[in-house]
C-alpha cells in the first residue's frame, strides 16, 4: 500500500510526534512505542546550523533537551536548533526531561534514522517540515528533506506537510510522486479549493477547533483527504470520523480511538 491510498481511508489514527504520551516525543523510542498503536507516525523536521535534517518540534532546545545544563552551551541562548551544528546537537539528551522515562537518556533522532526505522518496520510517516524561512532559503530546506527521502527509498511511505506552503510547492518539483498536505490553524482562505488546487496538494490538515462538517464535506467531495490535529478524546474522534475526516493525529493512541473507525 502507498501512503496516498492509506490517507484516503476512514478512521485512521496517526501517532502525533510518535507515542508521546508514553515516550519522549520525536525520539526513536517514541517511534518504537508507536508500533501497533497507530496507522502511521507523524514527526517534525528542521535543519541544524550545518544543514542536517533533525527531528524536533520546537525551534528552541530548552523544553525537550538538557541544553541549559551543558557547560559549553551556557551562553548560547535562545538555544535555537538552527544555531547548533549536528555534532553539537548530538551532545544533548532528548529523553531525561520526560517524567515517565525515569531519567533515561535518548539520543538525537535524525530524519535519516527515522526513515530507516520506517523502512525496516514497513510503516508510514508524515513529515511536517517546520517553518525555517527566517534562517534558510525554501529550496535548501526542501532539498535537504527530499535527499533523505530519496536516499532511504521510501517515497511511497511518506506524506509531507507544512504550515509554510511554499515548501509544498517546492516539494512537488522534486518529489512529484510524494503526497503533500497543507497545514492550517484557525481561519483559512475563502477560496480554499482553488488555493489547494494551485498548491497541488492531496490533503488538508486542520486544528480540531477549526474542523466542521461543512468544510470536511466540501474537501472530501473535491477529492482531498482530511486530517485533524490534535485529538485525544474517543468521543471527539467518533464525531470527526462521522463527519468524514480520514485521519486524526493523537497523543494518546488510546485503543478507544480506533474503536470508532468507520
Amino acid at each position: 500500500m502507498k501512503f496516498l491510498e492509506l490517507m484516503k481511508k476512514k478512521g485512521i489514527v496517526a501517532a502525533h510526534r510518535g507515542a508521546r504520551s508514553i515516550a519522549p516525543e520525536n525520539t526513536l523510542l517514541s517511534l518504537q512505542k508507536s508500533i501497533g498503536r497507530c496507522d502511521f507516525v507523524e514527526i517534525d523536521a528542521q535543519l541544524s546550523k550545518d544543514g542536517a535534517v533533525v527531528v524536533m518540534h520546537d525551534d528552541t532546545l530548552q523544553r525537550t533537551t538538557d541544553v541549559t545544563e551543558i557547560e559549553v552551551f551556557k551562553n548560547r541562548a535562545p538555544y535555537r536548533v538552527c544555531d547548533f551544528t549536528d555534532d553539537e546537537l548530538l551532545m544533548l539528551d532528548y529523553g531525561s526531561w520526560f517524567k515517565q522515562n525515569s531519567g533515561h537518556k535518548e539520543p538525537l533522532l535524525t530524519l535519516r534514522i527515522a526513515l530507516e526505522f520506517i523502512k525496516e518496520n514497513s510503516m508510514f510517516i508524515n513529515i511536517e517540515i517546520k517553518d525555517m524561512s527566517n534562517s534558510f532559503a525554501d529550496k535548501i530546506v526542501v532539498r535537504a528533506v527530499a535527499k533523505e527521502i530519496e536516499d532511504a527509498g521510501v517515497h511511497e511511505r511518506v506524506l509531507l506537510s507544512s504550515f509554510r506552503h511554499e515548501y509544498l510547492r517546492e516539494a512537488k518539483k522534486i518529489l512529484f510522486n510524494v503526497p503533500t498536505a497543507a497545514l492550517f490553524e484557525g481561519s483559512v482562505q475563502d477560496n480554499l479549493l482553488e488555493y489547494l488546487k494551485d498548491l497541488e496538494v492531496e490533503a488538508c490538515h486542520f486544528d480540531d477547533a477549526s474542523a466542521d462538517e461543512k468544510k470536511v464535506k466540501m474537501l472530501r467531495e473535491a477529492g482531498y483527504a482530511v486530517g485533524v490535529y490534535t485529538v485525544n478524546s474517543a468521543k471527539r474522534a467518533k464525531e470527526l470520523f462521522a463527519m468524514g475526516v480520514n485521519y486524526i493525529f493523537s497523543d494518546s493512541l488510546d485503543k478507544e480511538l480506533k474503536k470508532y473507525a468507520l
